[in-house]
């Protein structure tokens, strides 16, 4: 163990040790570097899972690169170290603080450079960065405002605007996944038609740490305080109309959005990307089965989740059920106020407008589980727009057969009628045309 004195190069040196750790199966070496918080969320045995899915799906390691650094709160530095696998890549992000103790780790797709879409013509917007919410807690955002042409052309006193929203997990404002940034081709997309947006890092990608000592954590304390402050950021901005302006989330966030319009009365309808309606351990086993359709190594995996989401359909489940027996490592808190939770039944007493969008080949949220509660809980009420893309999958990418996690890697874009679509319903409950 090193102390705070520790370099930049200690940092990257131990990120590549715990590499070489995982390179190694010795995962049980790799645990005992974890923090209090992370051992309470993450056991060994799905830290083992994890990289063997990882070697399943890509092949062995051919090579590491070398590790990036960067100072976090808290005392933290992420440290990311790019691995190349026979068949792809991916990136090992750890968070390791003072005591060369993993506070954080993620297995992800490598950040890679990202090229617009063709429907965003960059000369159309502006973007700036904004600060959302307020205290300790406050994250970083990007405001992307359609130009003063798009504003006159649009005869009104403001552009509409919406908030956008990550799906479940340590997302940052893009949304990003690998090479592809799906909300930052939202954001792009619907202010080159006049759409106001806002998006921003979740508290769990800019404050993992202090999040995973808040006790009693909920999906409520991950989504609505910020996004009840970026909804006002956006009211209170002089070229956006403060009775047009949105929520539109995705997976996760689209789940999450009534309770933020319900938390925030001013917002003027939702926008509902892939929100699952099928409670989430539910469907958690339902895509460990998937997956372990196409690869038969991971069935070990679906067995492990399947165990744990029976734990949280379970009687016994409290606030001080341990989350390294439960789904994703998230705690017992976390879980009740899942399982308490209806977003159909709460969109519905809101009576707000609604645009409800699913991809026909998403195996993560699907017509069958998911859409299919928001078709039944909401069929008498009288401002829903659904759409079904058949080519989509979960992101919106587009694409034939079925849909499977290798799919997400090569560098993409959410579809542009997807885009099209969501300008064309805001324009419509309003009576305004959006630009073109």
């Amino acid at each position: 163990m090193r102390d705070s004195s520790a370099t930049t190069a200690d940092r990257a040196a131990f990120g590549i040790a715990v590499v070489d750790l995982l390179r190694a199966g010795r995962f049980a070496e790799v645990y005992e570097l974890f923090g209090p918080k992370l051992r309470q969320a993450v056991s060994v045995d799905t830290l083992g899972l994890a990289w063997s899915d990882e070697v399943d799906r890509r092949g062995h390691v051919v090579r590491v690169e070398d590790p990036t650094t960067e100072a976090m709160d808290g005392g933290l530095v992420r440290v990311i170290v790019p691995v190349t696998l026979e068949h792809g890549s991916l990136a090992v992000r750890m968070a390791v603080d003072e005591q060369d103790r993993l506070a954080g780790f993620l297995l992800a797709p490598p950040t890679e450079p990202w090229d617009p879409p063709h429907y965003a013509r960059r000369k159309r917007f502006t973007e700036q960065d904004v600060r959302v919410g307020a205290g300790p807690l406050a994250v970083p955002g990007t405001l992307t405002m359609p130009r003063l042409g798009v504003l006159h052309r649009l005869r009104r006193t403001g552009v509409p605007g919406v908030v956008l929203l990550a799906g479940g997990g340590p997302f940052d404002r893009d949304e990003t996944s690998g090479r592809n940034k799906p909300l930052k081709d939202i954001a792009w997309g619907l202010a080159d038609r006049g759409v106001a947006a806002l998006r921003f890092d979740k508290v769990t990608y800019t404050h993992a740490a202090a999040v995973a000592d808040i006790p009693g954590f909920t999906m409520t304390d991950e989504y609505v305080p910020h996004a009840v402050s970026a909804a006002a950021l956006l009211r209170a901005h002089p070229s956006v109309d403060p009775d047009r302006v949105y929520v539109l989330g995705h997976s996760m966030g689209g789940k999450v959005a009534p309770r933020v319009a319900a938390a925030a009365p001013a917002i003027a309808g939702l926008i509902v990307l892939a929100g699952d309606t099928q409670p989430m351990h539910h469907s958690a086993v339902r895509v460990a089965r998937y997956l372990a359709g196409l690869n038969p190594a991971a069935a070990p995996s679906a067995d492990l989740i399947a165990a744990q989401a029976n734990l949280v359909d379970s009687p016994n489940l409290s606030a001080d059920t341990p989350a390294t027996d439960l789904p994703f490592g998230f705690s017992g808190s976390y879980w009740l106020d899942q399982r308490a939770y209806d977003p159909v039944a709460l969109a519905a007493s809101l009576h707000k407008p609604m645009f409800i969008a699913q991809g026909g080949r998403d195996y993560q949220v699907t017509v069958e589980h998911d859409l299919a509660g928001w078709r039944t809980g909401l069929s008498n009420h009288p401002n829903v727009t659904i759409r079904v893309y058949d080519a989509a999958n979960h992101l919106f990418f587009a694409g034939t057969g079925p849909s499977t996690p290798a799919e997400y890697d090569p560098p993409q874009h959410v579809a542009p009628t997807v885009i099209t679509d969501i300008a064309d319903w805001i324009g419509a409950v309003t009576g305004t045309a959006t630009s073109h």
